[in-house]
């Protein structure tokens, strides 16, 4: 089975190249093919279409009233629409690049969402941390692909936090040119490439799962509150440490064009970067932030603001725009999101969330980004029930700015047309 990558301009896709940084060898023949496909992603972004639908996301992300926007992340069901075996390149690093510009390509012909293709590559910076003095947990995965797993958290005794030291933070500038040297050599001249830094999203209280056990955090809260504020300071600063850095050493890119804002959306906004921008040199308050909190789905809202919110704050006050929220619901903590995020402008919506609720509270001063729950996608799939899990939805979030976000398809089960079914749907259901 084959893991997910992060692009800056795709979401989470196929991780084709094996997280392979350092480029390889790249065939006479694979290279004209590359060129082909590069020219091929040149025409689509040149269509006045891409165009259409840019213009439509910036009004959109300035809160002006436009049509429900679409967008389709297929995420791990990528690996059933675009096999990694549809790409020919031998050496990882340029399967990679090969399978990002057949996956555009694959956009425009079957996927009929507002996805703007543009005619640019964002190569990322490499950024190399250590640990924090503690090793991770061994995960136990059941045997079934994408199944279910638990792990053995590393801080098992409330002691063990004193195990806790900054991490060393690099950016590797060698590996990063010879990257993006390669791009540009093989695919400059076609398609523009562009060096990208720009940490948008973070998980803070994920981490600590991850290091406590999200059951222990749980009783952490009533048992050992000093002990846990302790925790969060330390993932709060730690981040907060990068991004500076970042920052310092002018390393930092903008997000505000064909980005994606986890957990989806596109960044299109003329809101950014900020007033004092002098055209050169990016800072934290130029960019989008993103924080969620998955792991505090049935954390009430007293404690998501106290023990999550409060450290994830210094961040977020930092960014010229915040988008909120994944997969957990807001139901009841709306209010705390708006009484304390500065900049708030994207708000997550997921399945789990009850929408009227999320309509009261957004309303059209917030982007509504609804989630439909990706589960109508397997098992008895039913087109016209689709339709109406969306026209209900449309019909309570009238007035809101609503975008909808369909992504998290585990699988397809094999049938990539109940995707297009639903797309098809959707767009009759929104008018586009």
């Amino acid at each position: 089975m084959w893991k997910l990558t992060f692009s800056p301009a795709a979401g989470f896709i196929l991780n084709a190249g094996q997280d392979r940084r350092e480029p390889g060898l790249l065939s006479p023949t694979e290279r004209t093919s590359l060129r082909d496909l590069a020219r091929r992603v040149a025409e689509i972004a040149a269509h006045p279409k891409q165009e259409e639908k840019r213009q439509l996301w910036y009004r959109h992300n300035s809160l002006e009233p436009v049509r429900p926007m679409l967008l389709v992340f297929p995420e791990d069901s990528w690996e059933e629409l675009l096999p990694v075996a549809s790409a020919t390149a031998q050496d990882p690093f340029w399967r990679q690049w090969e399978w990002y510009l057949r996956h555009q390509i694959f956009r425009d012909t079957h996927l009929a969402d507002d996805f703007v293709i543009e005619a640019d590559l964002h190569v990322p910076v490499t950024m190399r941390a250590g640990d924090w003095g503690i090793k991770a947990g061994e995960i136990h995965r059941t045997e079934q692909a994408n199944g279910s797993y638990n792990w053995t958290p590393p801080l098992r005794e409330p002691d063990d936090i004193y195990k806790l030291r900054p991490a060393t933070f690099d950016v590797d500038l060698a590996e990063t040119h010879s990257a993006m040297g390669a791009v540009e050599d093989a695919l400059g001249d076609i398609l523009p490439v562009r060096r990208h830094c720009a940490p948008s999203s973070m998980c803070l209280f994920d981490v600590a799962a991850r290091l406590r056990g999200i059951q222990q955090l749980m009783l952490d809260m009533y048992d050992r509150p000093k002990w846990l504020h302790t925790l969060m300071r330390f993932l709060s600063d730690e981040e907060l440490h990068r991004r500076r850095k970042l920052e310092r050493e002018g390393l930092l890119t903008l997000n505000n064009r064909n980005h994606y804002v986890d957990s989806g959306g596109i960044a299109y906004t003329h809101d950014l970067p900020g007033a004092g921008f002098d055209g050169h040199r990016v800072q934290l308050c130029d960019l989008w932030c993103h924080s969620a909190a998955q792991a505090a789905s049935e954390i009430g809202p007293q404690q998501h603001e106290e023990f999550i919110l409060e450290y994830e704050l210094p961040i977020l006050r930092t960014a010229g725009l915040c988008a909120y929220g994944c997969c957990e619901p807001y139901t009841r903590k709306f209010d705390m999101l708006k009484r304390r995020i500065p900049n708030l402008r994207r708000v997550s919506v997921s399945p789990w969330c009850d929408v009227q609720t999320a309509a009261d509270a957004l309303h059209d001063n917030y982007l509504f980004s609804w989630k439909p729950n990706p589960a109508m996608l397997v098992g008895a799939f039913s087109a016209e029930r689709f339709r109406d899990y969306v026209r209900r939805t449309l019909d309570i979030t009238r007035g809101c700015c609503l975008e909808i976000i369909l992504k998290d398809t585990i699988t397809l089960e094999g049938k990539p047309e109940r995707l297009y079914e639903s797309i098809r749907v959707t767009r009759e259901a929104i008018g586009a």
